[in-house]
């Protein structure tokens, strides 16, 4: 490893106070333990009511590796991923969750593989911890996204892994409002591979990703990278109406060559309802496409920074001269005011 390289470790936070602790001494033991530096250690914070905002500015004051920043309220999980890379100053950056499912002892081996030349490494998830309808949802979820996408979308992979500086640059510059990273990440390019991770279960608390927002997080990367389920409509359109014209031309033989008409009024009104099921299905995932089109057409952005908070030690602060520290401050801080 070059003496020079300098890893960032991204990871967003939403009411994580009985994590944090654990999280913190695992994830900077990893880091001392790291060749170059000096490392970062960056939080998002997503608008978090409990005391999680608190106990990493706490560690930030006595640690100048770690960097806060905190958004003006809760944005959702991708956006506060999104604030983290448009925040990173290393070389590379290590993405993770902070209830410690994924495992801050993983990283040196991303770092390795990342030294090998690789500008992705994920990690692809094994042995997971979860209930089995959840663990079934999600690899039927894998399989079907890898199916349907556009682009080849690696099995069992989230947000944990590892990018390099040009990776995450290419993924700032894209502008969609609804995100899907770890499609986004395939999307961009350049050399992947994948290293086997134990999933963890969740060190303590409530996960805060329910049902509807797992749905949400789905149908992100099914309609971000995926124009199947509109071309199905178009299929089952077809469909009914090759089935309609023989229906049609069996109804025309039965009258005039057998003299009797066909049967079948209940018949006649299932296929009816069933049908106009199906057309307010399909007429709904087109009305998808096109809010997702709305939504991106207002430009509003995916997040708004309240703070960003690091150390009086820190690296950019050491380097700023005074008079400079306000311009420097705009250039990392984005929208938001800059403490130090």
């Amino acid at each position: 490893m070059s003496d020079g390289f300098r890893l960032s470790v991204a990871i967003p936070l939403h009411n994580e106070e009985t994590v944090l602790p654990e999280l913190l001494r695992r994830t900077l033991a990893v880091l001392d333990a790291l060749l170059g530096g000096p490392h970062e250690l960056l939080f998002v914070d997503d608008g978090s009511t409990d005391r999680s905002l608190s106990l990493v500015r706490e560690a930030a004051e006595h640690d100048p590796r770690i960097v806060v920043v905190t958004l003006s309220r809760n944005f959702g999980h991708q956006a506060a991923l999104s604030a983290a890379l448009d925040h990173v100053t290393g070389d590379a950056v290590v993405v993770m969750d902070g209830d410690l499912q994924d495992n801050p002892e993983a990283i040196p081996a991303l770092v390795d593989r990342f030294h090998e030349g690789f500008d992705v490494v994920y990690a692809q998830r094994t042995g997971r911890k979860e209930a089995w309808p959840l663990r079934l949802c999600y690899f039927l979820f894998y399989r079907l996204m890898a199916k349907l996408s556009d682009i080849r979308l690696p099995l069992d992979t989230g947000d944990f892994g590892l990018m390099s500086r040009r990776v995450v640059d290419e993924i700032r510059r894209l502008p969609e409002h609804h995100r899907y990273l770890r499609g986004l990440r395939t999307w961009v390019g350049y050399r992947q591979t994948g290293i086997p991770v134990e999933r963890s279960e969740r060190h303590s608390g409530k996960s805060k990703y329910g049902f509807l927002r797992l749905l949400k997080l789905a149908s992100d990367g099914l309609f971000a990278f995926s124009i199947v389920p509109i071309r199905a409509a178009a299929m089952f359109g077809a469909v009914a109406v090759g089935i309609s014209m023989l229906y049609g031309i069996y109804s025309i033989i039965q009258k005039f060559v057998f003299n009797r008409s066909p049967q079948g009024f209940t018949a006649l009104i299932l296929l009816i309802t069933f049908m106009s099921g199906v057309l307010l299905f399909f007429l709904g995932v087109i009305g998808e496409y096109v809010g997702r089109i709305y939504e991106e057409t207002k430009r509003r952005p995916n997040y708004i920074v309240g703070e960003v908070f690091r150390s009086k030690e820190h690296p950019l602060n050491l380097l700023a001269r005074p008079e400079s520290r306000r311009t420097q401050a705009g250039l990392f801080a984005g929208p938001g005011r800059q403490k130090v």
